[in-house]
């Protein structure tokens, strides 16, 4: 069994009982476990409340170390920036404290405020010394807010300077032809991915910002399929693709991506697009949709490439 440098998504709802006591807008159950947010959104799965249950599913497959986030629904990007950055403060302190006893395996990736983004540079600049990692929504379908906006460029900077990661993650969308079906998951999610991937791309965001290293969840969604019919779009100029960015099938070799795609084919193509050495773990635990059997799930998949993503840890070989 090859041994697992590093899960680079993974997540934990921090639960700091004092902290959380009296933040408007969350309900806490601790006999059942249950977090509910907005009077709406319900995380109940016990596992995501416990750093020893990560780790103990770490040592049943080897895996070394592992970068934590909240899960999605704890985002919450409706909230004000008021709202936003006490939920934030909130968050980011919380997952210091639950991971403090196991930091020699665990290591927080801090949570930013997509709609906020002056506020979230402030984020940045006020972690990155505990740790330059960095989550933070896709964008935001219910605003129309999109990653290669002006308003985006403090952030950006900040980032930057500190070279840091940031998992770029999925959230729910705002299209009721999803809400069949799981959709809004299954197939909204990887498109909200890629859709970040072209606005980065095509809006020469990762040219001015070298020194960022963004990391698109779940193999960077539907970007491996489209990158090239974009790069064909901009070799003959359809309107406002030709934004003199490199073709996409270059472009998109910039960015990191984590492993999870369902299917050993489909990953062979994620490796093909963003490059072998750009893949990385990636598990979403303790979610079902993730990788909570890697061995067995990831068994079809080439041995070279299994390998290189197993050896993987960008951190370390900074």
């Amino acid at each position: 069994m090859d041994r697992i440098a590093l899960d680079c998504h993974t997540h934990l709802a921090p639960i700091v009982e004092d902290a959380l006591r009296g933040l408007p807008g969350v309900e806490w159950d601790a006999s059942a476990p249950r977090l509910v947010l907005d009077g709406g959104v319900t995380l109940a799965s016990p596992a995501v409340f416990k750093p020893e249950a990560l780790l103990a599913w770490m040592d049943r497959n080897g895996i070394a170390r592992a970068w934590y986030s909240v899960p999605p629904p704890m985002y919450r990007n409706g909230l004000d920036e008021a709202a936003a950055r006490q939920w934030c403060g909130y968050v980011n302190q919380a997952l210091v404290t639950i991971g403090a006893p196991f930091a020699d395996r665990l290591s927080p990736t801090f949570l930013l405020p997509v709609r906020h983004p002056a506020l979230a540079a402030e984020i940045v600049a006020e972690w990155a010394p505990q740790g330059a990692r960095f989550a933070m929504a896709a964008g935001h379908a219910a605003s129309g807010l999109v990653l290669s906006g002006a308003e985006h460029e403090p952030l950006w900077a900040a980032l930057d300077a500190a070279k840091a990661f940031l998992l770029l993650h999925p959230t729910s969308g705002s299209d009721t032809r999803y809400d069949a079906f799981f959709l809004h998951n299954l197939l909204g999610g990887p498109g909200e991915t890629a859709l970040a991937a072209a606005h980065l791309a095509m809006g020469r965001v990762i040219e001015r910002f070298p020194a960022i290293r963004f990391i698109l969840s779940h193999g960077g969604g539907s970007a491996a399929l489209v990158a090239g019919r974009i790069a064909r779009g901009q070799a003959v100029r359809r309107p406002g693709a030709d934004t003199g960015a490199p073709p996409m099938t270059d472009a998109f070799r910039h960015f990191l991506v984590d492993c999870i795609t369902h299917s050993p084919r489909g990953l062979e193509l994620v490796a093909d697009v963003f490059g072998r050495d750009r893949v990385l773990f990636g598990s979403d635990w303790p979610f079902a949709m993730g990788l909570v059997e890697p061995h067995a799930q990831l068994a079809g998949l080439d041995p070279e490439l299994m390998r290189a993503i197993a050896g993987a840890d960008p951190e370390r070989a900074a």
